[in-house]
């Protein structure tokens, strides 16, 4: 199984529609040219399917770099590999 960086990675270049786009854990909206807040709901309803969670306001909200959101599904559960 892929590590969690690398499914979202996937997730990221669904919703970007950027098959070359790569992030890392400290990705942020600013890196990303199309990252505004349309792009941000796409995502996180995107991961939110693929890992079977369902994030609070207050996750999101804490969301500031990819990182971020590695440790909030960590804490749900996921794991790599």
């Amino acid at each position: 199984m892929p590590m969690i960086i690398d499914r979202i990675n996937a997730l990221f270049q669904e919703v970007f529609d950027d098959p070359s786009l790569q992030i890392g854990f400290e990705t942020t909206a600013s890196d990303i040219q199309d990252w505004d807040s349309v792009a941000q709901v796409k995502l996180v309803l995107a991961i939110e399917e693929v890992f079977n969670v369902q994030f609070e306001t207050e996750d999101v909200a804490g969301f500031k770099c990819v990182g971020d959101v590695v440790a909030a599904l960590r804490r749900k559960g996921a794991s790599d590999g």
